[in-house]
């Protein structure tokens, strides 16, 4: 939240006091800095300069094209998970050579749209795919070059539905199926096999997982070069956690410092795909108090934004701090605890619960943390418009989506 702070009693992005922003621009309305955006790559960046790794941002966490835009511009990859994806990292002219492909279930028309693009390379998850990838190739007269996922089946602290390198999910290669496709690779006529890649998960704070994942790998790697194999890349995904509550996540320089070692003696071009770490707390969701329902249980802040909005804490039970964009200076003194909740019929549509927060009816709030898996998560549930997004940038403000209207909800409908 460097560039989110309070000056005079108001919450400012960079330059521009939020609560004008919210004015001006209505509400629900995602609000990221560049500044933000941009230090995080370069922390990374700086914290790796000494093996120069290709880092490819991770598309799914916000795929605004103006924000990959500004990544692409400052030599950031693209890891990708779809043919849509594919397809912004087209309209932001990202070259082929540095976009990664992932997914568990490529289809042919992707796979084929990204072998003609002349992506680096997939980020295979199954024999199957391994198949495909390669009688596409064929028939399109090219040599795909892929890296195989392999599962460490390494569990880090984090939710279950963000882990991702244990046995039972449904990612990646175990080892025995991985070594057996690189011995027999030169059935894959039109395959190159020519990495590994790793992701244990997202949202992970510690520095422990990652060591253990790569030692396992690492082991995995020097028995394969025995037996002839020769690598050229080594992927070892995202998945590094932000400050969301009171997390102490690790920086940049200290997750190098912990994995350089290891990576250096592997000799094999690394591979970053950070998302959340760079996007995270570099936007906020802008929401505008409608109603104050006072029960005898507790009180309900009922904002214009909802879990069609902002899906984590309906979905993980995640925890984003909430701020008024106005602090006052004498406390409202109501007694109670506040869930801050939007208009779905759900009982599961709230951003925050428990929340001993300030504000008043007409007012502002912020959630923090929402500039990854906030937008690219949202919905037209409840046939509700989807927010506007907004960039700060060079001293400027930059309305970078539209706020869609009713009309934008029917458009493809047909009725008959």
């Amino acid at each position: 939240m460097h560039y989110f702070n309070f000056k005079k009693n108001n919450l400012y992005c960079e330059e521009f006091k939020v609560e004008d922003l919210a004015k001006q621009y209505g509400t629900p309305l995602y609000v990221y800095s560049s500044k933000t955006i941009l230090e995080h790559f370069w922390k990374l960046e700086k914290a790796f300069e000494e093996i120069n790794p290709l880092i490819c941002y991770s598309v799914k966490a916000n795929s605004n094209l103006s924000f990959l835009k500004l990544l692409t511009s400052q030599g950031s990859g693209l890891d990708i998970v779809s043919g849509g994806e594919l397809y912004r990292a087209k309209k932001v002219k990202c070259p082929g050579n540095r976009i990664v492909y992932a997914s568990v279930g490529k289809t042919d028309k992707e796979i084929e749209e990204a072998l003609k693009y002349g992506i680096l390379m997939f980020n295979v998850e199954s024999v199957p795919e391994l198949k495909r990838i390669n009688n596409i190739a064929k028939r399109l007269n090219k040599k795909a070059a892929v890296a195989l996922r392999v599962n460490p089946d390494v569990t880090p602290k984090t939710h279950k539905y963000i882990t991702t390198g244990k046995k039972e999910n449904k990612f990646g290669i175990d080892k025995d199926t991985a070594k057996d496709i690189f011995l027999k690779s030169k059935k894959y006529s039109n395959l190159r096999i020519i990495g590994i890649h790793i992701h244990i998960g997202s949202q992970i704070t510690e520095g422990e997982p990652f060591v253990k994942a790569i030692q396992k790998i690492k082991t995995f790697i020097e028995s394969l070069k025995k037996l002839g194999v020769k690598l050229e890349y080594l992927n070892i995904g995202g998945g590094l956690g932000i400050v969301y509550d009171n997390e102490i996540p690790q920086t940049a320089k200290e997750f190098a410092d912990k994995i350089l070692p290891l990576i250096k003696k592997i000799s094999l071009k690394l591979i970053l795909e950070p998302g959340r770490f760079i996007a995270g707390n570099a936007g906020i969701l802008v929401s505008k108090v409608i109603y104050m329902k006072d029960t005898p249980q507790k009180k309900f802040i009922i904002v214009d934004a909802a879990m069609n909005d902002l899906a984590r804490p309906s979905l993980y039970s995640a925890y984003h701090k909430i701020a008024a964009l106005r602090k006052y200076k004498n406390k409202i003194k109501n007694g109670k605890k506040s869930d801050v909740v939007g208009s779905i019929c759900e009982s599961g549509d709230f951003l925050g619960k428990d929340r001993e927060l300030e504000v008043k009816e007409g007012e502002y709030v912020a959630v923090f943390g929402a500039g990854a898996y906030g937008f690219s998560m949202s919905s037209n549930y409840n046939s509700r418009p989807r927010a506007a997004e907004l960039l700060v940038k060079d001293k400027k403000t930059f309305l970078i989506r539209k706020r869609e209207t009713y009309k934008d909800l029917v458009k493809e409908e047909i009725i008959i």
